[in-house]
């Protein structure tokens, strides 16, 4: 018998090789994605992609499937916190509409549910944005059991891994060692780095989900490999330098998978993760260990500090691995020497040392820049906010692409004049990544810049940028809201 199948998120990671097996199986499939983290690089021949937000899914699909399985949230941890409003978006009035939906089909629903509810002894559930709107949608799926009769099963990934694994900010862990591990680059290890974890290969969890789809009802499905490890041991699978990085809020740290349910209906693991790491590292051959540098552009800086300045100064000490060189101007409360407390910073000062260095940094520092770039091989360039210093940034060209990040701490784009639009356009738009600390600000940043997205893919360094990025981000939250 040939079903109609709905796979929300069916381009993501989990999903697309969901949609594959489906396909396989000689179903009809039907994939709803907004493409907030799918691509079309994750297309499956057969499938029917629809584009579009699950609240729309009425309207997107006026078919009467006979299976629903709902992928398609905000699914990364440490991350919600800046995203907290796209997680209520997606995860709450996305699954509000999903649940609707499948009530007024009188189809089956399996919803993805998040092992981070049963982290740390049930805790876990309230230790982030995301793992909260994971645990109380569960409890709303069972609900709807309960209230309208809804057909339901609930299952519970841990930590996937597998081909078509996300990288980015929205990176999964293993994709993100295997990136700095291809790269040279020191892998990242959240501290205290003794944080357990079931890794999970994907094509176990769709094997799961599919038998739970035929025979599940209700909720307890766990899909996740019998034996845990920690994330230095991970680390230490791969092998290389190993950089420790500040803890993280939400950071579950003990692990523990209860698969009894799935295995009662047939399921087995097929795969280990000692096993994928080796793969990985063969396919990739042999690698050269580069020294980690950071090109930094900041109108000023030590002892001259403002809140984003301040964050890079943790940053700095959190990191003594990494040498940042900053290109800043002269004027620094009258101070016109190199001074600064780092051992892993260089201070490049440029200028007559008065306020009007700011004017001049944008050629001043373009020619400092073009200097060090012809020293040094950097992961990447940062400009602290958008201003002069970006503009020297910008303009800075070396042999090979150099990628630009830029970050705007509390910068308030919704009150540029009207005269400053388009150098803040222009500014923007150059850029290879643009961080903002809130998704309001983030939706003005693409306003006003007109990018599609505000995280691009910069390279062979992109995995280690976002590290970098996420540790300054909690340090900058910790002087916003101090």
């Amino acid at each position: 018998m040939i079903n109609t199948v709905v796979v929300t998120g069916g381009a993501g990671f989990v999903g697309s090789h969901l949609c594959e097996r489906l396909v396989a199986a000689g179903h009809r499939v039907i994939s709803l994605d907004n493409y907030f983290t799918g691509t079309i690089d994750n297309h499956v021949p057969g499938v029917e992609y629809r584009e579009g937000h699950t609240k729309d899914i009425h309207t997107v699909i006026p078919e009467t499937p006979q299976l629903v399985f709902h992928l398609g949230e905000y699914a990364r941890t440490e991350k919600s916190f800046e995203d907290i409003e796209y997680v209520w978006d997606l995860n709450k009035t996305g699954t509000f509409a999903v649940l609707e939906f499948c009530r007024a089909k009188k189809c089956k629903l399996i919803y993805a549910g998040s092992s981070t509810k049963f982290a740390d002894g049930g805790s876990g559930r309230d230790q982030s944005p995301y793992a909260w709107s994971k645990a109380t949608n569960t409890e709303l799926v069972q609900n709807y059991g309960q209230w309208f009769g809804l057909s339901y099963a609930i299952t519970y990934f841990y930590n996937v891994y597998g081909p078509r694994e996300m990288s980015g900010p929205f990176g999964t862990l293993i994709r993100i060692f295997s990136e700095l591990y291809r790269a040279g680059q020191p892998l990242t290890v959240v501290l205290p780095g003794t944080q357990m974890r079931n890794f999970t290969h994907v094509n176990d969890i769709v094997s799961g989900l599919l038998l739970v789809g035929e025979k599940g009802s209700g909720d307890g499905y766990g899909i996740g490999a019998d034996e845990s490890f920690s994330v230095m041991e991970v680390a230490r699978m791969f092998g290389g330098t190993i950089l420790e990085m500040p803890e993280r809020p939400g950071n579950r740290l003990t692990a523990g998978v209860d698969n009894a349910q799935v295995k009662a209906l047939g399921w087995k693991q097929n795969h280990t993760l000692p096993v994928w790491i080796q793969e990985v590292k063969a396919a990739m051959g042999p690698r050269n260990t580069k020294p980690v540098r950071v090109l930094v552009f900041a109108t000023t800086f030590y002892p001259k500090l403002g809140i984003s300045e301040s964050a890079l100064s943790d940053l700095l000490q959190a990191f003594p691995a990494v040498h940042f060189d900053i290109i800043t101007t002269a004027f620094a409360s009258g101070t016109t020497g190199d001074l600064c407390p780092y051992d892993n910073a260089t201070i490049h000062r440029v200028g007559v040392g008065n306020v009007f260095d700011k004017y001049l940094l944008p050629f001043l520092g373009l020619r400092a820049a073009e200097q060090l770039l012809r020293q040094h091989e950097y992961v990447f360039k940062w400009s602290l906010l958008a201003s002069y210093g970006t503009l020297a940034a910008i303009f800075a060209r070396s042999g090979k692409h150099t990628p630009l990040l830029i970050t705007l701490a509390d910068q308030r784009l919704d009150v540029v004049p009207w005269y400053f639009r388009a150098l803040f356009r222009f500014m923007l738009g150059q850029a290879d990544q643009v961080h903002v600390h809130d998704t309001a600000s983030a939706k003005t940043t693409l306003a006003l810049s007109r990018r599609g997205t505000l995280m691009r893919s910069i390279g062979e360094g992109d995995a280690f940028a976002n590290q970098i990025r996420i540790a300054y981000t909690q340090f900058l939250r910790q002087q916003l809201y101090k």
